[in-house]
């Protein structure tokens, strides 16, 4: 069965912030963050950002995914990029994060490794 998704962006203090993705990835959602997220870093200026992973499904393959605004306007907003989950999702995860094109590093994290991320996004 496949589970409805969800995100949810907590600030963990400082330009430290938390993305928990869940289920089955929806465009509306996914824009709903990234106006959540521009707000923040209009707010505080360039961020980091930890995505977790929690029993993600994927990606919705009815939505229209090739919209690159955010990244195009907001991407060389994000310092560094953590990624914690599960191994399975790392190819496809870092290209749908465009971790090839950043100028800010990006790092996957297998398994619950999600102390090991917040202390890389730290250096």
């Amino acid at each position: 069965m496949t589970q409805s998704g969800t995100l949810t962006l907590t600030h963990e203090g400082g330009a430290l912030y938390r993305l928990d993705v869940t289920g089955v990835l929806r465009k509306g959602d996914f824009d709903q963050s990234q106006q959540a997220i521009t707000r923040e870093i209009d707010r505080v200026g360039p961020l980091k950002l930890l995505i977790v992973l929690d029993r993600f499904e994927g990606w919705h393959a009815g939505d229209n995914w090739s919209d690159l605004t955010f990244y195009a306007t907001h991407g060389d907003r994000i310092a560094r990029l953590a990624i914690v989950g599960d191994e399975r999702w790392r190819d496809d995860v870092l290209m749908f994060a465009l971790a090839g094109l950043r100028k800010a590093p990006v790092e996957y994290f297998a398994g619950p490794a999600i102390e090991q991320a917040r202390a890389w996004l730290q250096q």
